[in-house]
């Protein structure tokens, strides 16, 4: 008799309780949510560094580029306000896993390294590599080949997937690294490198920018193409859920590809740049 009492306790300790346990265990995981909280806060802050056309410094002080374009209308369409949270390359990764903002959209390369680190969402835009150079020191290289020997000093920004193609495709250069483009590009303008290997399409702007001082060895083409993706912190399914679809909205009713072309086929917004 005490034996049916107990195994009927415990049948409805796993029928009653079990189910309640789950429940309120699902709707924590939920509550603790990015989405949930970046909403009762209002806000969804966005770690970024500057590239060009991807977020550019305007002359206001603000900033403007194809990313700030996409984080903007990601906040809009969650209703929320998007806070922009400047950070080093270097050290953007560190900032998104101990809580400085909610996602990076900084043209982040999809790489199996990162995605030990944090997750992606789907693509959202690919980017490739290539080489803008200078005009006195690399006359005549017109090709990957010509930069790959040890007489050959390449720059590249620091934490970046332009750095990591430069040591793959030119392992025999001797490799400079540094924390913005602005720094690695004057190297080469200053006559201490011959070369900058940086994503498309910051090359052409710095040639047209800068006239017979600069070239473009590969005339104007990648030598990588490679997807990317908002990184988020792991673990939050919720969150990827809706990136994963907004993108796909977003891709469908050819509003990434509007925005693309703006800042990356033309230079109308060039005047608003410091």
């Amino acid at each position: 008799m005490k034996i049916r009492i107990v195994l009927a306790l415990l049948f409805l300790l796993t029928v009653v309780v079990t189910p309640l346990w789950a429940k309120n265990l699902r709707l924590d995981l939920v509550q603790a949510g990015t989405i949930e909280q970046v909403i009762e806060k209002n806000k969804l802050r966005i770690g970024f560094s500057t590239f060009v056309p991807w977020a550019m410094k305007d002359k206001t002080g603000g900033y403007i580029g194809y990313e700030i374009e996409v984080a903007k209308q990601l906040a809009k369409d969650m209703g929320v306000e998007a806070v922009f949270i400047p950070t080093k390359w270097s050290g953007i990764i560190p900032a998104l896993l101990t809580g400085k903002f909610d996602i990076i959209i900084g043209g982040m390369g999809i790489t199996p390294a990162r995605n030990l680190k944090v997750n992606f969402s789907d693509p959202y835009e690919f980017s490739g590599m290539s080489i803008v150079a200078n005009s006195k020191l690399a006359a005549g290289k017109d090709n990957l080949e010509a930069f790959n020997n040890s007489d050959t000093t390449i720059v590249a920004r620091i934490g970046t997937t332009a750095a990591v193609a430069a040591k793959k495709y030119l392992p025999n250069a001797t490799l400079r690294l540094f924390d913005d483009e602005g720094q690695a590009i004057q190297e080469v303008l200053n006559n201490r490198a011959a070369a900058m290997v940086a994503s498309q399409p910051f090359p052409e702007y710095r040639t047209l920018k800068y006239g017979p001082k600069l070239y473009l060895p590969l005339a104007g083409k990648t030598f990588t193409k490679e997807p990317i993706g908002f990184a988020i912190r792991k673990g939050d399914v919720d969150f990827l859920n809706f990136l994963n679809n907004w993108i796909r909205v977003k891709n469908s009713d050819g509003w990434l590809q509007e925005r693309y072309d703006y800042w990356f086929t033309t230079q109308k917004w060039k005047n608003q740049v410091q």
